[in-house]
Parts: C-alpha cells; structure tokens; sequence
C-alpha cells in the first residue's frame, strides 16, 4: 500500500513538472523548486542513461510506465 501511495505521489509530481516544462514556469518559483527536487532523482539517472533524442526528453514518459508498474506489483503484493 505505501509503495502505491508514494509511486503515484511521484507520478503526479512528474505529470505537474511536464506541465510545468510546457507552460514556461518561473524555475525559481519555490513550487517549481519542490517539484524539481522530488522527481529529479528518478529522471535525472534515466535522463542520462537514454540515447539523445534531440528537444525531446523520454525520461518522464519512461519514468511514468515504471511507476505505474511499481505501482500495479506493489498492490498485487499488498493484495496477498
């Protein structure tokens, strides 16, 4: 239960920084900053492991398929 709680905390905290990304928010906005600080730790290893894509960033795409599958298995295991 807790590692479903904290996989979609971190994927909604990936979602806001894509919208984030797209709108232009101030980087220097304290929200942008928490955001920034949360997710970073999961992107950025993934960012540096994926091939260059040019402007395009895959690494919250991928992110998201693996928190949702954390997400999924930490409930079938919660689940007995």
């Amino acid at each position: 239960m807790f590692i479903q709680i904290l996989a979609y905390i971190l994927l909604i905290a990936i979602f806001i920084r894509i919208i984030f990304s797209w709108t232009g928010f101030d980087q220097n906005n304290p929200i942008y900053q928490i955001i920034f600080e949360v997710t970073e730790p999961v992107l950025g290893p993934l960012r540096s492991l994926l091939p260059r894509m040019g402007m395009l960033d895959l690494s919250p795409m991928i992110a998201s398929f693996m928190l949702i599958f954390i997400a999924q298995l930490g409930g079938k295991l919660a689940a007995g």
